[in-house]
């Protein structure tokens, strides 16, 4: 059964860097291994990248997580913390 993992990757860090980059990614996936592997495919930094951390989201604050085949990350927007707007509570 296919399933939704959240990956944190590390690797090395951009030049002038003192420490590593980090970036986290969502991969599909049947198993531990297979999500480590798929979610190193969508490293975008330098170099080869490690896992830091994952877990298989079934669910999330109170709202089961399920997959349906066919979906399409077309219209999928990426906001970063710089463009977001921000709360005054941090």
């Amino acid at each position: 059964m296919m399933s939704l993992w959240a990956v944190v990757l590390g690797g090395s860090g951009a030049p002038g860097r003192l420490m590593e980059d980090h970036e986290t990614v969502f991969v599909v996936a049947g198993d531990e291994r297979d999500a480590k592997k798929a979610a190193k495919r969508k490293w975008q930094g330098l170099g080869r990248p490690h896992v830091d951390a994952l877990t298989q989201l079934s669910a999330v604050d109170g709202y089961e997580v399920t997959l349906t085949e066919g979906g399409s990350s077309e219209g999928s927007v990426a906001i970063s913390y710089n463009d977001a707007p921000h709360d005054e509570e941090h």
